[in-house]
């Protein structure tokens, strides 16, 4: 069995088709949404990407998605597909999240309480002692630490809350370790934690990866606590998309004359919650009756809902011309294309949808996309 809830044939199916030539998150939800398994997506995919009037779709190779399971399986890891039981409840909300978690470890870290503690690779030794008790105490309040492996503070409570308590995202294969120094930390947290990736088996963390990386760690987490940052750095990205989420963001205090400390103090001073402790944190996650708040919790139905797309609805080329030619090279909103064409926004969707599948469209965060040619 490939994955918890689904037959073989379905879960094998949708390995291949996040696999395949420009097919990313969105486009994957779209898909099942419109089609209803991936089986029928698959079978469906040449004609609609020949309606956007773009390249020839390449579909990804059977026998390398079974080798990938194959390898997987063998290292003990596991395949959370968007959608299942197994999924992360948080991390599902997000209009980019992944299609496909390759997991090894404890399935059960993902389904507490999670909140996420980032900071500087250069981290001061202070700063990495004070990451560590901070991830081991509210590990024993209960809450699963959300980190990236990196050298410094993400190592630091990766140390801190091991042994039951930590969720490692990496920016590479499940296979692969990075940075190279933490490979027997790593093959720790696969036993007694959870490490998770969305890369295929084998791949090399390179530069694009490691936003991507980013946005699952602060899409599992209930909010985003960062320990010495500098500016621009990748924490302070992890910490605006969980402010885009709708998420808590906290910052530590530190000196203002430690270049280290200016990311979290400009945090603060935009908006970001000063937190010094454990408690802090804790009960800016909890509500008034000391239970972890749930407001921002929706079903697994309330979910799917999101993804469909009405399978009647079949634009003209009258529409589509309509739809390309408001479209750019600098990227618009959606919303802004339904108001602009005055078309139903599922008759938008599915024209993007059709022009991404030809390798015409490009989308970004907030949903907004442009056209490539």
């Amino acid at each position: 069995m490939i994955a918890n809830g689904l037959s073989d044939n379905e879960a094998f199916s949708r390995l291949r088709l996040i696999r395949s030539q420009n097919i990313g998150p969105i486009t994957f939800r779209q898909l099942l949404g419109r089609f209803g398994s991936a089986i029928k997506a698959i079978e469906a995919l040449p004609e609609l990407a020949s309606r956007g009037k773009g390249r020839t779709i390449s579909l990804a190779d059977p026998k390398k998605i079974e080798v990938e399971i194959d390898k997987s399986h063998s290292m003990g890891a596991q395949m959370i597909f968007l959608g299942s039981d197994d999924y992360p409840a948080l991390l599902s909300q997000m209009e980019s999240a992944p299609a496909c978690l390759i997991a090894c470890g404890n399935k059960e870290l993902l389904h507490k309480p999670m909140v996420a503690i980032v900071g500087a690779r250069n981290a001061s030794a202070a700063a990495c002692r004070f990451a560590r008790t901070l991830s081991y105490e509210l590990k024993e309040k209960g809450f699963t630490i959300v980190s990236g492996l990196a050298r410094g503070i993400d190592t630091a409570v990766h140390m801190g809350a091991g042994g039951g308590g930590t969720a490692a995202v990496i920016a590479g294969g499940i296979n692969i370790a990075y940075p190279p120094e933490n490979a027997e930390l790593q093959n720790n947290l696969a036993d007694k934690d959870i490490v998770i990736t969305e890369e295929t088996y084998d791949t090399k963390p390179i530069a694009r990866h490691f936003p991507n990386r980013n946005r699952i760690i602060a899409g599992l987490s209930m909010g985003t606590v960062v320990v010495e940052a500098a500016p621009n750095s990748g924490s302070l990205i992890t910490a605006r998309l969980s402010g885009e989420l709708g998420r808590e963001v906290m910052a530590i205090p530190g000196s203002p004359l430690d270049p280290r400390s200016r990311g979290c103090n400009q945090l603060i001073r935009n908006g970001a919650n000063l937190v010094q402790s454990a408690d802090d944190i804790a009960e800016l996650l909890t509500s008034f009756t000391g239970h972890v708040s749930d407001d921002k919790w929706r079903s697994l139905n309330e979910i799917q809902q999101d993804w469909t797309i009405d399978s009647n609805i079949e634009p003209n080329e009258d529409e589509r011309d309509d739809i390309i030619s408001l479209l750019g090279m600098t990227f618009v909103s959606v919303d802004e294309l339904v108001r602009q064409s005055s078309l139903s926004t599922a008759n938008v969707q599915m024209i993007l949808l059709e022009l991404e599948l030809a390798g015409r469209l490009e989308r970004a965060a907030g949903a907004k996309v442009k056209i490539i040619n």
